[in-house]
């Protein structure tokens, strides 16, 4: 078992992700683990990589599959005794609907399925079987959006209530997530108080599932200074947001490295919600 550090980034193999593995081969002082679910497209970005004279690693990771999960899980806690750095990066969206026009005709309760099993319950049956892995002084960055603090405006006062709730649990978030799934299959998620943005609930549940884990890690492993949050990375040119955005990834990359190198001085931020390196209100 080594006793160097170790990253990893999810959906690392483009986009924001692969922005972020290259600022972590900068800057983090161990090895960084670029994942992605197809393993010839993640073996071409560690090479992309290479050629930049970086030094990233490649392990195969599909969120959506829970043993490709538990195999790397066991491969950190073999290899690391561990995990330092966890950013939790993939996720998908349909074409166009993080905005008003909705160019994609897939219908809405599959979007709203299809969005949910990987942004959320993805992310966080990621959270399950690698969070008991951070070692002290660990970071975990869930990268969410600012589509979930409008998302949240959009929901009637009582699921406003429930996601801004500081007692809500894991389990009754999942519920919640379920019943929008449902209520969407149903064509009643909006008289039972869903925005109609299945991305939106999606990074709604990303953002709530982070401050459930920053408070448990508060309640059982207090003294272990480990350091989590969501954050939004902007509007950054990617294949998901399209080539009008106004960031380049490695300027969407900024704010979820800023956070997953707080000095291990640092108290805070922990359980927030940060945009431009900057705590916003949930």
């Amino acid at each position: 078992m080594s006793n160097v550090q170790v990253a990893v980034v999810t959906g690392s193999n483009k986009g924001i992700g692969l922005a972020i593995v290259r600022a972590l081969c900068k800057q983090f002082p161990g090895d960084v683990y670029l994942t992605s679910r197809d393993a010839g497209r993640g073996q071409a970005a560690v090479a992309q990589l290479q050629q930049e004279g970086l030094r990233p690693l490649f392990h195969q990771l599909d969120i959506d599959d829970l043993q490709s999960i538990r195999a790397l899980r066991d491969f950190l806690k073999e290899k690391y005794g561990g995990l330092n750095v966890l950013v939790n990066n993939a996720g998908i969206a349909f074409k166009g609907v993080r905005f008003k026009y909705n160019h994609d005709t897939t219908p809405f309760a599959v979007q709203a399925e299809v969005t949910l099993k990987t942004n959320f319950f993805g992310t966080k049956n990621v959270c399950t079987e690698l969070l008991p892995l951070m070692k002290p002084y660990g970071r975990v960055v869930n990268v969410s959006s600012m589509v979930s603090s409008s998302a949240l405006k959009g929901c009637s006062q009582e699921l406003q209530q429930k996601f801004r709730s500081d007692t809500i649990t894991e389990d009754e978030l999942v519920q919640l997530m379920n019943k929008f799934v449902e209520d969407t299959k149903k064509s009643v998620h909006q008289k039972e108080g869903w925005p109609n943005t299945a991305y939106g609930v999606s990074k709604i549940g990303v953002t709530v599932l982070s401050r459930i884990q920053a408070r448990l890690l508060n309640e059982k492993r207090k003294g272990e200074h480990i350091l989590l949050n969501a954050c939004c990375p902007g509007w950054v040119r990617t294949d998901m947001a399209g080539p009008k955005a106004t960031k380049s990834p490695d300027e969407g990359a900024e704010t979820p490295v800023y956070l997953a190198l707080l000095p291990s001085n640092a108290e805070a931020p922990h359980g927030q919600f940060v945009s431009d390196k900057t705590v916003k209100p949930w």
